[in-house]
């Protein structure tokens, strides 16, 4: 193995360290901490695996620039993680609309789209026994199997769910009901992880010219309806939210109001930027993509 997959692998048996050390930060609501344990296990789980993975196909590919990006895409993505489920971040944001929102963006604005970029379920399949490798392998080309992933991966789908998970979970009473409940609270989170993780593998993923257009009328149309449920809290007149009312900590001496406009703001304007940034990536993309010349007659 080069010294280049030594250094990554390090780096990601480190970082699943680090995830592991920030699970004991003390939590700010009664019961996450088991929750807390789980997602440093899960994430050091996903880093170790990765880096098997990435040693096992590294002398069988002639992609190695390519495989050590997207090692570096993987693993800030779960640094990402780390840093929005296991910190000082998930500690304050039941106490802070802002926070709060500033966790739900970063879960799928960052996050999502570093890992989905790291492709990591082919380097899962390879971390695995030769045997266990092959039966995965056969599980995957399974008709019923590519069927529902491609069901679940369709563009359109992609874009529903992700739509659905936003709007439903900013509605005041889920909302309410999952800063009351750390278990519903997880969910919450997860909900907002996998729909963003089926959205961003729907749309970066595919790489016909055809495919990519569609993409940036799905990123244009996100950036619509995420505006919109910005701008609904941020131009608020009252507080939509009951569990934000009692015992919210001083936010740089916002008012709970005012705390709520601001999260409001951020899913407004830098949500959009990102969505409108990869549309005009993409866009770049699709336009400079040489297209197949029709002979004459």
């Amino acid at each position: 193995m080069s010294h280049l997959t030594r250094r990554c692998a390090f780096a990601v048996v480190v970082l699943a360290a680090a995830v592991t050390a920030q699970a004991h930060v003390p939590a700010s609501v009664p019961g996450e901490g088991g929750g807390r344990l789980w997602i440093a296990a899960l994430l050091g789980t996903a880093l170790l695996l990765y880096a098997a993975g990435l040693r096992a196909i590294w002398q069988r590919t002639h992609q190695r620039r390519e495989h050590a990006w997207r090692a570096v895409a993987f693993a800030a993505g779960c640094a990402a993680l780390a840093a929005l489920l296991l910190g000082p971040i998930d500690e304050y944001a039941p106490r802070s609309f802002s926070i709060h929102m500033v966790q739900h963006e970063g879960l799928m604005l960052i996050a999502a789209p570093l890992l989905v970029l790291g492709r990591a379920l082919p380097l899962f399949v390879w971390a695995l026994p030769e045997r266990a490798r092959r039966a995965v392998v056969a599980l995957t080309h399974a008709r019923g199997m590519r069927a529902g992933w491609g069901l679940l991966t369709a563009p359109l789908a992609a874009w529903l769910m992700h739509a659905a998970a936003l709007w439903l979970w900013h509605a005041p009473p889920a909302f309410d009901a999952a800063l009351r409940s750390p278990a519903l609270h997880e969910w919450q989170h997860f909900s907002f992880l996998a729909s963003s993780l089926l959205f961003w593998h729907a749309l970066l993923r595919r790489q016909s010219q055809g495919a990519q257009g569609a993409a940036i009328v799905y990123l244009f149309t996100t950036t619509i309806h995420t505006g919109v449920l910005g701008a609904l809290l941020a131009l608020a007149r009252t507080p939509y939210y009951a569990s934000m009312r009692p015992g919210l900590s001083p936010w740089f001496g916002l008012s709970t109001l005012e705390d709520q406009q601001l999260g409001g703001l951020i899913m407004w304007v830098p949500g959009a930027l990102v969505y409108v940034g990869v549309a005009l990536w993409l866009a770049a993309r699709w336009i400079g993509a040489p297209r197949p010349v029709r002979s004459a007659g």
